[in-house]
């Protein structure tokens, strides 16, 4: 057991990287709460002083907040959804003995390493070019005209571009929890007369609800600050501007500081709220 003093020891070595932790995460934090009460302009006269909650009022009551909101959900469920079920899939698929295991394995992981900029371009220029793509020319093999992705539906193209990245995550981790399932339960079902899908629902699936929920709660985090994609592809036109890219349109274009962080505010309430929410409703899993 560890005694008074070793604890104490433990505390002093640990209180430097603890304060270093605590500072990069506060100072940012202050700043921008500092700067969204102030009206401050770094092209047009700087700082101009304290404005109070004005940047909070125009922010949320600006005509483009609440569907930004709305996109960023929309894309976050719709990411979520295709990882966790093709995820399963792919993960029971990758845990059966085939030839070549390994190299499979590796070439179904290795989109999560590319660069979120990279894959967006590739999927735009490659994939969904209205021209020269390979959809628009799958497209007229059947006799179909092409679609142009990214403005008939960009919401779609958007979740199937990150879910691209992010389904390599999302199978790693369940196929690490299911080659930790007990082979031996699922036999004594198969010879209780127990079917794939009655073994799947009853073993397998309670069993990945450890593994879903970190998959669910990790994916959120990053997917309520998607940037990237927007950027590259639409520019966060068609109904494609997510609040995190809302933010930067004021940071940046309109060049008003004050006004962006008072929108970053705004983003880190509703990552707390998403995160409390999805605490509550699938967290419990991991206490289980």
């Amino acid at each position: 057991m560890a005694t008074q003093h070793s604890r104490s020891a433990a505390r002093v070595m640990m209180a430097p990287a603890v304060i270093l932790l605590l500072g990069w995460m506060l100072v940012p934090l202050t700043m921008t709460l500092w700067f969204s009460f102030r009206q401050y302009l770094p092209l047009r006269g700087g700082d101009q002083g304290f404005i109070g909650f004005e940047n909070y009022i125009r922010f949320i009551s600006s005509s483009s907040f609440w569907p930004a909101v709305q996109t960023t959900l929309v894309i976050v469920l719709g990411v979520l959804a295709i990882t966790v079920i093709l995820g399963i899939f792919l993960a029971m698929l990758l845990d059966q003995p085939i030839w070549g295991q390994g190299v499979v394995r590796i070439m179904v992981i290795a989109p999560f390493f590319v660069m979120p900029t990279v894959s967006a371009l590739v999927w735009k220029n490659i994939f969904m070019d209205p021209v020269n793509g390979l959809f628009a020319h799958l497209w007229r093999a059947f006799g179909a005209e092409p679609v142009v992705w990214l403005s008939d539906v960009p919401i779609t193209s958007l979740i199937m571009i990150v879910s691209w990245q992010w389904l390599p995550f999302a199978t790693l981790i369940l196929l690490t929890a299911i080659q930790s399932l007990d082979a031996e339960q699922l036999e004594a079902a198969e010879m209780d007369g127990a079917g794939p899908v009655a073994r799947f629902c009853n073993l397998v699936l309670p069993h990945l609800a450890r593994a879903i929920t970190i998959v669910i709660l990790i994916q959120t985090i990053f997917l309520l600050s998607i940037f990237a994609e927007i950027f590259v592809t639409t520019g966060g036109a068609f109904g494609t501007r997510t609040l995190t890219y809302l933010i930067f349109q004021r940071v940046l274009e309109s060049q008003n500081v004050g006004l962006g962080s008072a929108g970053g505010v705004y983003a880190i309430i509703l990552a707390n709220i998403v995160a409390v929410f999805l605490m509550r409703i699938v967290g419990k899993n991991l206490d289980a």
